[in-house]
């Protein structure tokens, strides 16, 4: 069913001559580092914003553009449709487009950003990170990859941490760990990927799936603040 709440978006920023949308959120001192959230697949709801405003508390100014155009969905057939309907191109235009935008803000510091993703924005985050080279110095992917298991990860400088879980019969370990291999093979990162006793979406705790995992995600979580805090600004 569609979200009743709606897209929550409240900024608009650039993106190869189009317009994007997204939702901004600034640190309590208004000083930070940048960092783009990217959506999982059922849009910019209200749980990225909070997101969104979880790590701006922690101190970094964050940009979660809307990849669905101000749609969004509690359905997950709804939500398989919005993914595949999505131009990858398109997305990572718009992620592109954010990073930009974040590092024009007087507010950031430093001359690159940060990207984490959830599920297909984990993918996206990856993407990014390749599409963008130096300006992404880390990027944390939870439970998500490229959509191409050949994807080419030579443009990718960033410090890399995942998050997967042990129970994800979407994105088994195998699959896993073949892309960091891949990603150690095409570039000079070695990511550290850890797996959780845990299925997929273990960090979403809206539980759309029924997979979500307090204590997983309050170590996802933590390893992710130290890894972000390590590498940017």
């Amino acid at each position: 069913m569609p979200d009743q709440g709606g897209s929550r978006q409240n900024v608009t920023f650039p993106s190869n001559g189009r317009t994007a949308h997204g939702y901004l959120a600034r640190p309590p001192r208004g000083v930070g580092p940048g960092l783009v959230l990217v959506q999982e697949w059922w849009g910019l709801t209200s749980h990225v914003a909070a997101t969104a405003d979880r790590l701006a508390a922690e101190g970094f100014t964050v940009l979660a553009p809307d990849l669905f155009g101000g749609t969004t969905t509690h359905d997950r057939t709804e939500a398989a449709r919005f993914k595949r309907e999505l131009p990858v191109e398109r997305a990572v235009e718009d992620l592109s487009g954010a990073v930009g935008f974040l590092l024009a803000q007087d507010g950031v510091v430093g001359d690159a950003v940060g990207a984490v993703g959830f599920c297909m924005g984990g993918g996206f985050a990856l993407l990014l990170a390749a599409h963008e080279g130096d300006r992404v110095a880390a990027v944390v992917p939870f439970y998500g990859l490229p959509p191409d298991p050949d994807f080419d990860y030579r443009g990718l400088t960033a410090h890399v941490l995942g998050h997967f879980g042990e129970l994800d019969g979407s994105l088994p370990m195998p699959v896993v760990d073949e892309a960091a291999i891949r990603i150690g093979e095409a570039t000079d990162v070695r990511p550290e990927f850890h797996f959780y006793p845990a299925g997929h979406a273990f960090m979403n705790d809206e539980n759309l799936i029924g997979t979500y995992d307090p204590l997983q995600a309050r170590i996802a979580w933590r390893r992710t603040l130290t890894f972000l805090s390590g590498h940017l600004g």
